[in-house]
């Protein structure tokens, strides 16, 4: 039996999810989330075998939250299911550890054979996307300088997820357990490392760069 956990903010398609999952005889859903946060606290939790996760999560988005899942060493593999095909940021999931993408039009089969993938340990893509993705992968480092080192760190990024949700920064600075201060230095620093004058620039830049991803 896969023990799985689904992640997604709204409770609709969570609930989608789940009810797909439970209709598949080896498939067990054990828990949800509804934030970036609540994902990485189920794992540490419950320890799945495999996580199907969006990639527009509130508070920590889907590509934080994978990479604190994979950090935690648990054995539980991570499925993304969003709208976002942007092959560079598939490809730097991949490389992370990530073992399933799939785009949000997919069909229902395609999300148990990617658990079942997952679950054995196996990368699954949705076929749109797998070919680009797979080039990359095999292509030499110097053809991909996405590669490079991050220029934000990962509280930087925390705030600015923050930020684009519309918090201020009293409230960025409760969720984050840090000084108002602090916040006001973050969002300083990212409004030079992404060269925007305006705080409708940062998160435009940000959303084109990949850094964050918002629902439409």
């Amino acid at each position: 039996m896969i023990r799985v956990v689904v992640a997604d903010d709204h409770h609709l398609v969570r609930q989608g999810l789940r009810a797909l999952l439970e209709g598949t005889r080896d498939v067990e859903v054990i828990g949800e989330a509804g934030t970036g946060y609540e994902a990485v606290e189920r794992v540490a939790e419950l320890v799945p075998d495999v996580i199907v996760m969006d990639l527009s999560m509130p508070q920590l988005d889907g590509v934080q939250a994978a990479s604190r899942i994979l950090d935690l060493k648990v054995p539980t593999q991570v499925v993304i299911v969003s709208m976002h095909g942007d092959t560079s940021i598939i490809h730097g999931l991949v490389k992370r550890g990530v073992k399933g993408y799939l785009l949000k039009n997919a069909l229902a089969d395609e999300l148990i054979l990617a658990v079942r993938s997952a679950g054995a340990g196996k990368l699954y893509l949705s076929p749109t996307i797998s070919e680009s993705v797979m080039n990359l992968l095999l292509a030499p480092p110097s053809e991909h300088p996405e590669d490079g080192e991050d220029p934000l760190t990962p509280r930087e990024r925390e705030v600015l997820q923050l930020v684009a949700e519309g918090h201020t920064n009293m409230s960025i600075a409760n969720l984050l357990t840090i000084s108002v201060k602090t916040v006001e230095k973050h969002r300083a620093n990212l409004m030079t490392k992404l060269e925007a004058d305006d705080l409708a620039t940062l998160i435009r830049v940000a959303i084109k760069r990949g850094y964050i991803f918002l629902d439409n």
